[in-house]
């Protein structure tokens, strides 16, 4: 879990780091969306594999290292995204 206190009584504030956060949340979300489409294509193109190392040898191995970075890059752009929408503001 994510814990973020920010004491302020500036409403101004307070909105202007929930807007923050929420429009990071957007970004995250889209690049989400756009890395699991290159999974797709990946996966439409080869198949579905639960392990990849049966690939090996038979898929092209830049199209294989692409798709290991895009798994990658999905699992921790997920990683982010669970931390940013865990964070909630109270106001005091």
């Amino acid at each position: 879990m994510t814990r973020v206190i920010i004491e302020t009584d500036n409403a101004w504030t307070i909105g202007r780091i929930s807007n923050a956060i929420n429009a990071e949340i957007l970004l995250l979300q889209r690049s989400l969306a756009k890395t699991q489409g290159k999974i797709d294509r990946f996966e439409v193109k080869y198949g579905k594999a639960a392990d990849r190392s049966a690939l090996y040898g038979h898929v092209d191995d830049m199209d294989l290292i692409e798709w290991e970075g895009e798994v990658e890059t999905l699992n921790k752009l997920q990683e982010k995204l669970c931390s940013l929408e865990e964070i909630r503001i109270e106001e005091r």
